[in-house]
């Protein structure tokens, strides 16, 4: 045990660990490395705990269960609200060696002076429902007006978890991401401290990164920065 690596997944919000089944079961074949993910609460059916402070306790339950099972190297990675999530964890835990971020959503939709400008991404709603067709309409139709209200609170209150991140850090993101703007790598890249930093813009691909066809690129991308 004293020689492997964890690897924690976090999903995005209002999706499942089926957005990174693809890169899951590549990093599941990486010898010393022990893969670890879960479904975060009220993504499961149960949407009463579609809170913020449920998300929080599970990404911490899951983080000391792999501190107590002796893991002294954790590399986390996040989709979306998943990243927010796994960068909290990683300004907290010094277990946590590694940061990937996929399509973080520290900025989401559209921005006006650090706040959502509701007029432009209701515009892109039509587009949105076009481009992820049924999937996204079942998605949204599943998802409690309040939760929305929930996710936003999520990334506003750790935001600042990224002025603490000084460990490794690899930044992904879609340049057609219509959720999560392509602006948001650089953001993310300006607030985090560490030396050790990098971001990969994906050329065409939208926030439903392990379903394009760059997948295996990006995969492999994923596997060098976490090998090295």
């Amino acid at each position: 045990m004293m020689f492997r690596k964890a690897i924690l997944v976090i999903h995005g919000f209002g999706g499942g660990i089926y957005d990174e089944e693809y890169l899951i079961n590549r990093l599941q074949l990486i010898k010393n490395y022990d893969v670890y993910t879960f479904t975060l609460p009220g993504h499961d059916g149960i949407k009463t705990n579609m809170k913020e402070d449920k998300w929080v306790e599970k990404t911490e339950e899951m983080i000391n269960f792999l501190i107590k099972n002796k893991y002294k190297k954790i590399y986390v990675i996040g989709h979306s609200m998943g990243g927010v999530l796994a960068t909290r964890l990683a300004s907290k835990y010094k277990e946590v060696k590694k940061l990937v971020l996929l399509a973080a959503a520290f900025r989401y939709l559209e921005f006006k002076e650090d706040e959502v400008d509701v007029v432009k991404s209701l515009t892109k709603l039509p587009g949105l429902a076009k481009e992820y067709k049924d999937e996204f309409v079942s998605r949204m139709q599943k998802m409690p007006l309040p939760s929305i209200k929930e996710f936003m609170n999520t990334i506003r209150h750790n935001e600042d978890s990224l002025k603490n991140i000084y460990i490794k850090t690899l930044i992904i993101q879609g340049t057609n991401d219509n959720l999560v703007p392509q602006e948001t790598a650089d953001f993310i890249y300006d607030l985090i401290p560490s030396q050790e930093k990098e971001v990969l813009m994906c050329e065409g691909v939208n926030h439903d990164i392990f379903r394009s066809n760059k997948k295996e690129q990006i995969t492999k991308e994923i596997i060098e920065f976490l090998k090295k």
